[in-house]
C-alpha cells in the first residue's frame, strides 16, 4: 500500500468520527498551547530584562574599581591595564554629586563624565533623543527623573538648557563634599584644597527611560580643561568574549577589582532556564492527560474498526500497512494538535500582552513585551506534539496489526 493511500484512509476515518477528532485534537492543543504559552512567557521575561540589563557591547567590558583605599584609578591604573593585550580601550568615569539648573528651578544630581563609547559599552539607551557624539560638547544624557526635578516635560527636553556646576579640583575620594557646599561658602573641608566650581551649560540630546535615579552623562571633551586626579571606574572593552575571563584575572592580579555585565547575564539565563522548565512542566501535566485521551480515543477506534481491518486484510493490506495506517492517524492528530496548540498559544499571549500595556498606559508606564516565541521553538513544539501522536498509536497500531482476518471479520 502506497503511503498516500495510507494517509487517505487515515483522513477518512477522520470524516467519519468527526466530533471525536476534533476533541481528540482540541485536548492535545489545549496541552500544547499551554506549554507554548507558559514557555513564551519565559523567554518574554528573560528578553526583557536581559535586553535592560546588557547590549552587544556591554557584554565585551569589564568594570574596573578600586580594590581598597591604597590603590588609586588614575592614568597610571589606565598605563598599567593597557599592557593586557587582549583589551582594545579603556574609558574611565568620573562622578559627582553637582547642582544642577533648568526651567527656572535648581536641584543636585550625579553627573557622570565620560567618553561617549563610554555609553554603549556601560549599556545605555535612550527612549528620547539621541547618544551625544565625539563632537557634541555641548549635549548630555539626562535621565527622566532629572527631567522630574527641574519640572522639564520630556516631550520638551531638546528646548532647555542645563547649567551644571562641576567641580574643578576634586578628588573622587572627597567627591560627596560638592554638593554640601553652596558656591558662596567661603570654609573649605579641612586638609582639603578650597574646591573651585566652573558653570557649564548644556542642549539635552537624549533621554535614559529611568525615573529612579536623577543622573545626567556629560562628555568628556565639555570639560577638557579640568584634571581629575583619580577616577570612580573603568570601563575596559575586550577583543572577544572568549578572553573575557583570562582578562579578568589578569586585571585581578594587578590588584584592581573587576566585575562585568556577562556574569550577570548568566546568572539570570541560568536562573530563567529553570524557570522556564518548571512552567513547561505545568503544561505538560496538561499535555500528559490530553495524551491519555488521545490513547482511549485510539483504542476506541481499533475496536470500532475490527471489521473494517479484516476486510482489508482479506483484500490483501498487510500487517505492516494497517500499523502504518493507524500510526499515520496518531501522528496527524498530534500534528494538528500541535499547529493549533501553537495558534491558540499566540493568540493568548498576544491578548495577554496587549492587557498588560493597555493597564500600563492607563497608570502611566511603559509598553513591554511580555512574550517571545523564537521560530525553533515554534518548530520544536509541533514537531514535540507529532512525536507525543506517534508515541501515542503505538499500541493501538501494534494491536491493529496484529488482528487475525478472520476473527476481525466474526467481531460484533
Amino acid at each position: 500500500m502506497l503511503f498516500i493511500d495510507v494517509v487517505r484512509i487515515s483522513t477518512r476515518s477522520f470524516k467519519n468520527n468527526r466530533l471525536r477528532t476534533m476533541l481528540t485534537v482540541l485536548g492535545i492543543s489545549i496541552g500544547i498551547g499551554t506549554i507554548f504559552f507558559l514557555v513564551s512567557l519565559g523567554y518574554g521575561l528573560q528578553k526583557l530584562i536581559l535586553e535592560n540589563i546588557a547590549t552587544q557591547d556591554s557584554l565585551l567590558a569589564l568594570d574596573v574599581t578600586q580594590k581598597n583605599e591604597a590603590i588609586n584609578l588614575n592614568q597610571e591604573s589606565i598605563n598599567a591595564i593597557k599592557e593586557i593585550k587582549e583589551i582594545t580601550d579603556i574609558f574611565p568615569l568620573i562622578s559627582q554629586e553637582a547642582q544642577i539648573s533648568g526651567n527656572n528651578l535648581t536641584s543636585s544630581a550625579k553627573i557622570n563624565i565620560v567618553h561617549p563609547r563610554f555609553l554603549s559599552l556601560e549599556g545605555i539607551s535612550v527612549s528620547r533623543g539621541k547618544i551625544f557624539k565625539d563632537d557634541e560638547i555641548d549635549r548630555i544624557i539626562i535621565s527622566l527623573a532629572t527631567l522630574q526635578l527641574l519640572d522639564i516635560n520630556p516631550d520638551d527636553f531638546s528646548t532647555t538648557d542645563i547649567t551644571i556646576r562641576i567641580a574643578k579640583n576634586l578628588s573622587t575620594k572627597n567627591n560627596q563634599q560638592a554638593l554640601s557646599k553652596e558656591p558662596d561658602e567661603k570654609e573649605a573641608p579641612k586638609s582639603v584644597e578650597p574646591i573651585e566650581y566652573v558653570n557649564k551649560t548644556y542642549k539635552i540630546s537624549g533621554v535614559v527611560d529611568d525615573i529612579s535615579n536623577a543622573y545626567i552623562y556629560l562628555p568628556d571633551s565639555s570639560v577638557s580643561e579640568i584634571s581629575f586626579n583619580s577616577y570612580d571606574k573603568l570601563k575596559v572593552r575586550v577583543n572577544s568574549t572568549i578572553n573575557i575571563e583570562r582578562t579578568r584575572s589578569n586585571i585581578i592580579e594587578k590588584g584592581f577589582f573587576v566585575s562585568s555585565v556577562s556574569e550577570t547575564v548568566e546568572q539570570a539565563k541560568q536562573i530563567f532556564s529553570i524557570a522556564q522548565i518548571v512552567l513547561a512542566l505545568f503544561g505538560i501535566v496538561a499535555l500528559v492527560v490530553s495524551a491519555i485521551g488521545m490513547f482511549n480515543t485510539m483504542t476506541i477506534a481499533l475496536l470500532e474498526r475490527t471489521q473494517e481491518i479484516g476486510i482489508m486484510k482479506t483484500i490483501g493490506a498487510s500487517a505492516y500497512d494497517i500499523w502504518r495506517m493507524f500510526l499515520t492517524e496518531s501522528m496527524l492528530i498530534g500534528f494538528f494538535g500541535g499547529l493549533f496548540g501553537v495558534i491558540t498559544g499566540f493568540i493568548l499571549s498576544n491578548l495577554v500582552n496587549y492587557g498588560v500595556n493597555w493597564l500600563a498606559g492607563v497608570f502611566g508606564g511603559n509598553k513591554v513585551s511580555l512574550f517571545s516565541q523564537p521560530s525553533w521553538f515554534i518548530i520544536f513544539i509541533i514537531v514535540f506534539s507529532t512525536v507525543v501522536g506517534v508515541i501515542t498509536g503505538i499500541y493501538p497500531a501494534k494491536r491493529a496489526a496484529k488482528l487475525n482476518a478472520l476473527e476481525a471479520l466474526r467481531y460484533k
